[in-house]
């Protein structure tokens, strides 16, 4: 039941303290109680709101064994001082009524810009999805003192900025949820290809990334680039078992056995795709990049895939996220749309970016297009200069036997 409502506990618990860290530290003593106390009155009728009366009741005793000033301690006692001695079935109603906006506020928190993105995914999975420092370390490939610093400062950072832990309003709101959002994003990457290490994927970071988008749907229904990103992650990870070959390596995205596609998966993508559309953000970044995984999802053949529409469809993801990393993948769609040469050219007038500079996919992609192109000794060479850029395993080995077989 803890592991259930954790999330939702620090999150009613850091709204009172103004503390993350301190949160969590009551969130823990509440899991004490819970643990002595149920086993002898059976579990309450509504567990989270018992655990948080006890969370807020150490809390009162924490302030007043410190002297905190009058102020303080009037604003974290006044709900429960007079109730101390009441059934705790009494405060249900109260403890419910904006527990939404509460977990919605303590993710917000864990995702603000003043974080690092790697304290903010270290710490939305830390409080939000309840992993311990030792598994956000194996998931990053990180060691764990490493993660356990990041989440400190990141607290520590969050206490010094002060924050309410309210949801943010108006214009901000559609800032800070840009921030939310590509931390959940980067999670789900991280599980999808990973950047370093022997496997290819790591399926569990994607559950998670995916849990947390259907967390954050479910609290903000009526956001398109919520259900966007939902729906991208979906139906990417419908991919997942098909996307490595037995001994790990990994299989083209043409080359998959679409059999092994997870159905249940694309299907709720497509939903999410749909209300996304529905709600008038069929143009937003992640909707966009959805609508793009949708199109693979439905082609029931890598020869029925739609590349005319993907091109059509990356030509306006470019204007609305311009980046050298869309415009990669734009050039690989037009050249699966209209012709290997007019990939080429395209990756040619990007080919200087810096951000591309040292970017694996760069010369993999031209690799292909010259392969595709019957020019196989040219292609060698850059599938050779992507295996020295690539810093994981199973990639690094694929390239260089595309090279072998050019």
């Amino acid at each position: 039941m803890f592991r259930i409502e954790r999330a939702r506990l620090i999150a009613g618990l850091a709204r009172v303290v103004r503390d993350v860290g301190q949160a969590e530290e009551l969130a823990q003593d509440a899991l004490v109680s819970a643990l002595a106390d149920w086993p002898r009155s059976g579990i309450p009728t509504n567990p989270l709101a018992w655990l948080l009366a006890a969370g807020k009741r150490r809390a009162i005793d924490g302030f007043r064994r410190k002297e905190m000033l009058a102020r303080k301690h009037a604003e974290i006692g006044r709900d429960l001082e007079d109730e101390r001695d009441t059934q705790v079935e009494d405060l249900e109603a109260a403890m419910d009524d904006d527990i939404g906006d509460e977990l919605l506020g303590l993710i917000f928190a864990a995702c603000h810009p003043v974080l690092s993105a790697e304290q903010r995914a270290a710490l939305t999975l830390r409080l939000i999805g309840g992993l311990s420092t030792e598994e956000i370390a194996r998931a990053f490939l990180t060691s764990e003192p490493t993660v356990a610093q990041r989440i400190v400062r990141a607290k520590k950072a969050l206490a010094n900025a002060g924050l309410d832990f309210e949801v943010p309003r108006g214009a901000e709101l559609q800032a800070r949820l840009a921030s939310v959002l590509a931390v959940i994003y980067l999670i789900f990457n991280e599980g999808y290809s990973a950047t370093a290490g022997e496997d290819l994927i790591r399926p569990a970071l994607c559950a998670e990334a995916q849990r947390l988008g259907r967390i954050l749907a479910g609290l903000m229904p009526d956001e398109p680039e919520v259900l966007g990103l939902l729906a991208l992650m979906e139906i990417q990870a419908s991919r997942l078992n098909a996307r490595t070959a037995p001994d790990g390596s990994p299989i083209l995205l043409t080359d998959q056995n679409r059999a092994r596609w997870d159905q249940l998966l694309i299907r709720r993508g497509l939903a999410a795709l749909q209300r996304a559309e529905a709600l008038g953000g069929a143009n937003g970044p992640y909707a966009l990049q959805a609508a793009l995984a949708a199109c693979h999802a439905r082609a029931r053949t890598a020869e029925d895939t739609d590349w005319p529409r993907i091109a059509g469809l990356y030509d306006t993801l470019a204007g609305v996220m311009p980046s050298p990393v869309v415009e990669l993948n734009r050039a690989v769609a037009h050249s699966m749309a209209f012709g290997p040469e007019t990939g080429l050219a395209m990756v040619e007038a990007i080919a200087e970016a810096p951000a591309l500079r040292s970017y694996a996919p760069l010369p993999a992609v031209r690799g292909d297009m010259l392969f595709r192109a019957g020019r196989p000794e040219e292609a060698r060479g850059y599938f050779e200069a992507a295996a020295s850029l690539s810093q994981n395993a199973r990639e690094r080995e694929f390239l260089l036997g595309r090279a072998a077989a050019c």
